[in-house]
């Protein structure tokens, strides 16, 4: 256990104490009591990330699995730079900039020494943000179970008919765009096209990421049994990218999809971007460690229903963020619980099968 998350705890350790000294001497009542507050909320805010991100953990385990020691490196490495400092501070600013005309550096100062300002200037285009991470989630979702080849069912009357669609040209993403329009035609007029077009940006970026994969990856490898590599015993295929520079600029993309609610959610907890960065930091580190001690455990072959369940929850995430983008508040909370839940019931439900099949054997 130790090997896989003795980094992790090591870090969260760090994190506290940075939290730690911001709050202590940081605000017009800096203290003992805002030191206290500040350790508390990173401390919401890294189990708020891990609840809402780990069904994350098992899609990206089901990608990294057929990767090699070299890329699994960069993924723990370069990936988690980018998943901590990229995705939870400097792509926020980055919105914020673009969307309000603002140099980068005034937009550093702002966030630092106006934070209530920042916040507002972020939320004023959350619509934009749900749209894009909900249609490429959405994605996610629907080409997992939209596989004519998968046979691995846990709610068969409903995949089942799901698989029999995969024979529809472009299915994922007629239904992707009908959720897309039905979020767009329920926002202000103001910002429609907006909306629109940010949505339209996450389903080209998921293709597009596809489209890289196929260029760098080649044709699939084929292993004894006849299954392409990423499929299951059964054909079910486990991932939407295996390998190389195109699966990880994939994860990267997941991550910030999910990274995204976390981002807002934080916000309405605190407006303390430093304080969000170092909490929502920890909960990826945790997830990267996740991720990474199910691909060694082989917790998914074990499980035959996890990734199952994780996409559910994924499809649950890409569907309120689709909501929450015409003014539909659901509780951070409630977010996290879904996928949650959606894990637990997957484990159980694959549990039940393997006791089914030894019964049978």
């Amino acid at each position: 256990m130790m090997k896989h998350f003795g980094f992790s705890i090591i870090f969260t350790i760090v994190c506290l104490a940075i939290s730690a000294y911001w709050g202590f001497t940081h605000g017009p009542e800096a203290g003992v009591k805002t030191m206290l507050t500040a350790l508390t909320i990173t401390a919401i805010l890294a189990v708020m990330e891990v609840s809402l991100s780990f069904d994350n953990a098992v899609v990206n385990a089901s990608v990294l699995r057929g990767w090699n020691h070299f890329w699994k490196m960069i993924f723990l490495t370069v990936g988690i730079i980018i998943a901590v400092f990229g995705m939870r501070l400097v792509f926020p600013i980055v919105i914020v900039a673009v969307t309000a005309d603002m140099g980068m550096m005034e937009v550093v100062s702002m966030a630092l020494n106006d934070p209530i300002s920042y916040s507002e200037k972020l939320m004023a285009h959350h619509a934009e943000i749900a749209a894009f991470g909900g249609s490429f989630l959405l994605l996610v979702f629907l080409n997992f179970f939209l596989d004519s080849e998968k046979d691995t069912h846990w709610f068969r009357w409903l995949e089942a008919r799901l698989s029999n669609l995969a024979n529809v040209p472009a299915m994922s993403v007629f239904l992707a765009l009908i959720g897309l329009l039905i979020m767009a035609a329920n926002v202000e007029q103001a910002t429609r096209l907006a909306v629109t077009m940010a949505g339209i940006w996450g389903i080209v970026v998921y293709i597009g990421v596809q489209v890289l994969s196929h260029l760098l990856g080649g044709e699939p490898e084929i292993d004894e049994q006849g299954n392409a590599v990423g499929h299951d015993a059964s054909g079910a295929a486990t991932g939407v990218i295996k390998a190389g520079f195109g699966g990880f600029i994939y994860l990267e993309v997941l991550d910030a999809s999910f990274s995204f609610d976390g981002v807002i959610g934080a916000f309405a907890i605190t407006s303390d971007v430093v304080i969000i960065m170092l909490g929502l930091a920890i909960g990826a580190m945790f997830v990267r460690s996740m991720t990474i001690y199910l691909v060694e455990k082989g917790t998914l072959d074990a499980y035959v229903y996890l990734e199952h369940g994780a996409h559910y929850a994924i499809g649950a995430l890409a569907l309120i963020m689709l909501a929450s983008g015409t003014g539909v508040h659901v509780p951070e909370v409630v977010t996290g619980l879904i996928g949650v839940a959606f894990i637990v019931w997957a484990v159980i439900a694959s549990i039940q099968y393997s006791k089914r099949q030894e019964r049978i054997g």
